[in-house]
């Protein structure tokens, strides 16, 4: 049996700077898919020069960040003392836990000197109990993501987050949770089976897609109702199509969003700003040096 479509949306587009963001989560329909809470994808862009600075110092409490870098590179460093970069293919997380600052650099690969840039952040909900934890954080290189060929080499499957079938990635799990990304090539397709009671959405980046018999387009986010059944993806297009999969079990603790901040109640969302202002998350160094 395939799962049925909940909805489509496009999202809220914005600029910042010279990159053009496309807000998908939350977004009118739904605040949450799993424990994923947030989705920004940044569209392809040109990007000439390299800057050395960040896009802005901010704070966060109760969630870890996942940055997945398509093309370009990402600087990060926080107040944790953390620092790294990875590169096209690579993604980066931070869990946040009792609260941390950090700032991101998004460049063009330095590397392969590729001028464009495209990438996705996702904000994970922690359970209660992790969000009161020491922050952590780990770089994952683009050959350090596990890939799968698919069948009759009709394209391939990574792990970013979660487990599928032998796979496993380094990004820890605080519950059940899944990204995927899917690559199928110019005629081809692939059935993947979503268990009984799990929230599952797909994003589109830049091409059309068949999704168990519907046409999507290209910047829809399309979210499947969580009876247990498969998600077909149809490529009918004369190219290779990229499909981002993600979800996993339902967060069913409360949830309180504000800013920057994902607790379960006002009252640590109050916590939370009050130990910021107190300078309790600490500063980053390297930023402080500059």
């Amino acid at each position: 049996m395939k799962k049925k479509t909940s909805f489509a949306t496009k999202g809220n587009s914005t600029a910042v700077g010279p990159l053009s963001i496309q807000r998908m989560l939350p977004n009118r329909y739904a605040n949450k898919v799993g424990p994923f809470v947030f989705l920004d994808y940044v569209r392809p862009a040109v990007k000439e020069t390299i800057t050395k600075n960040g896009m802005g110092a901010h704070p966060h409490r109760g969630i870890a960040t996942l940055t997945y870098i398509l093309q370009g590179e990402v600087e990060h460093f926080d107040s944790a003392g953390n620092e790294a970069i990875i590169r096209s293919g690579g993604a980066q997380w931070m869990k946040a836990g009792n609260g941390i600052i950090h700032d991101e650099n998004l460049n063009y690969d330095s590397q392969t000197e590729s001028k464009f840039i495209q990438g996705f952040q996702f904000w994970i909900n922690l359970p209660a109990k992790n969000k009161a934890e020491k922050p952590a954080h780990i770089a994952v290189q683009a050959n350090e993501i596990p890939k799968k060929i698919l069948p009759n080499e009709s394209g391939w499957l990574k792990v970013v987050v979660g487990d599928y079938e032998d796979l496993s990635s380094k990004i820890p799990n605080y519950s059940r949770q899944f990204l995927y990304h899917i690559q199928l090539k110019a005629g081809t397709q692939f059935s993947i089976a979503m268990e009984n009671e799990t929230e599952v959405a797909a994003f589109l980046p830049i091409q059309n897609v068949m999704l168990n018999e519907a046409e999507f387009h290209a910047g829809e986010f399309i979210e499947f109702d969580k009876v247990a059944g498969e998600i077909e993806i149809k490529n009918t297009s004369l190219t290779t199509v990229d499909v981002l999969l993600f979800g996993g079990e339902e967060y069913t603790e409360p949830v309180v969003a504000e800013g920057p901040f994902v607790m379960n109640s006002q009252g640590e969302i109050a916590s939370a700003y009050r130990d910021f202002y107190a300078g309790k998350y600490g500063e980053i160094k390297f930023i402080a040096q500059k």
